[in-house]
């Protein structure tokens, strides 16, 4: 018998990379308040990106999603927060005249909070203590009461995200995503010598912009010129989190996890009969799927029919992290297996999570010849194979 989903039937399952919390009580205690709090996003805006990202599916859109590994609680300041939205807008611009295509803009961001570890426990010394598993988890600082999971951080956690996702919309639909503005922003960049071959392309802009405002089309009487949708992800990981924001729209009576417009399941927690699976299928949240050298195909294919049996456009996106040494030769047959089965997908590149080392000072780092590598090579196997 097919057990019917609710909002925490991922509990009946394996769950992966869950913390364990010392006082149960303490932790239900926050997820029942939490679960009372206004919600962070709007069903009707997750339907929206859908919609956009349809488009993308089908060859008509762009999508650009950026932003922090996990977000902090010590690094959050309103300037932090400009300055990604910044860095999104001005890539979004180049790629929309590059491209010739809408270009779906998604933050990663307003949540990015919790972040799965391959070790348990970390050993420094001849101390072992809890891995730091994001600041919504436990703290960054190497001692037993900040290596505990907190239940109270998941407050500071949702608070943040509010705070965030109030000055995300004042900077989108406020005018600070104004066309004219972001293409100065972008002008000022290529007064650098090392930006020489984007001054061509900046002059062309430039005549763009001209030529629209000499036919009377201007920031001042066309909405997306001075205006711009932006969505917000992060991963579903910490489910109970998710779960406690999770409602009811009552436009159609699906679940939408209001948390973010747009979750994904990680590399390490995507397993078919698990329980990050299980809680996605229920959400109408566009859902991301990070898929690394080690899938396995026809698990894939049975996560892509369990998530979006219906085949719609827009519902799923694949979010490839392979690392540039092993891109060409294990994404290939992915593609040619999803596009054999018919199935609706967001090709997505994820160029970092697959190219991490240890450097010699301890820190893991990216080179960013292996992330262009991959890339380029993302785009090489997609043309060759005509996805």
């Amino acid at each position: 018998m097919t057990m019917q989903w609710s909002p925490n039937s991922w509990r009946a399952k394996k769950a992966k990379h869950i913390p364990h919390y010392q006082d149960e009580e303490e932790l239900n205690d926050v997820l029942f308040k939490i679960a009372k709090y206004p919600p962070l996003i709007f069903a009707g805006e997750a339907r929206k990106l859908e919609n956009k990202l349809a488009e993308v599916s089908n060859g008509k859109a762009f999508l650009l999603q950026g932003g922090d590994c996990a977000e902090s609680f010590s690094d959050f300041h309103p300037d932090n927060i400009r300055d990604s939205f910044k860095v999104i807008l001005q890539m979004a611009v180049v790629l929309t005249f590059g491209a010739a295509c809408p270009i779906v803009k998604v933050g990663r961001i307003a949540g990015q909070f919790a972040k799965p570890r391959s070790q348990d426990i970390e050993k420094i010394d001849d101390i072992e203590l809890e891995s730091y598993k994001g600041d919504i988890i436990n703290g960054i600082e190497f001692n037993e009461a900040s290596r505990n999971p907190n239940p109270q951080r998941l407050f500071q956690a949702y608070n943040q995200s509010a705070a965030t996702l109030n000055l995300l919309r004042a900077f989108a639909q406020g005018g600070f995503a104004n066309l004219h503005k972001i293409h100065q922003w972008n002008l000022s960049f290529v007064e650098h010598d090392k930006a020489e071959k984007f001054k061509q392309m900046s002059k062309r802009i430039d005549e763009c912009l001209a030529f629209m405002n000499a036919c009377g089309i201007n920031d001042k009487n066309v909405r997306q010129l001075y205006e711009t949708d932006f969505f917000t992800s992060h991963e579903a990981l910490l489910l109970p989190y998710e779960e406690a924001l999770t409602r009811i729209d009552s436009t159609t009576g699906k679940w939408y996890d209001v948390s973010a417009h747009m979750l994904w399941v990680g590399d390490r927690t995507r397993q078919f009969d698990g329980a990050h699976i299980e809680f996605v299928k229920g959400i109408g949240n566009p859902i991301g799927i990070k898929i690394g050298p080690s899938i396995n195909i026809e698990e894939l294919l049975k996560i892509i029919d369990i998530i979006n049996p219906n085949n719609t456009a827009g519902r799923i996106s694949l979010i490839c992290r392979m690392g540039a040494d092993k891109i060409m030769t294990k994404l290939p047959n992915v593609l040619k297996s999803v596009k054999k089965e018919g199935k609706k997908v967001v090709w997505t590149c994820d160029p970092m999570h697959g190219n991490t080392i240890k450097s010699n000072s301890g820190y893991k780092t990216r080179p960013l010849t292996s992330i262009i590598s991959e890339i380029q090579q993302f785009f090489q196997i997609h043309r060759s194979i005509g996805t």
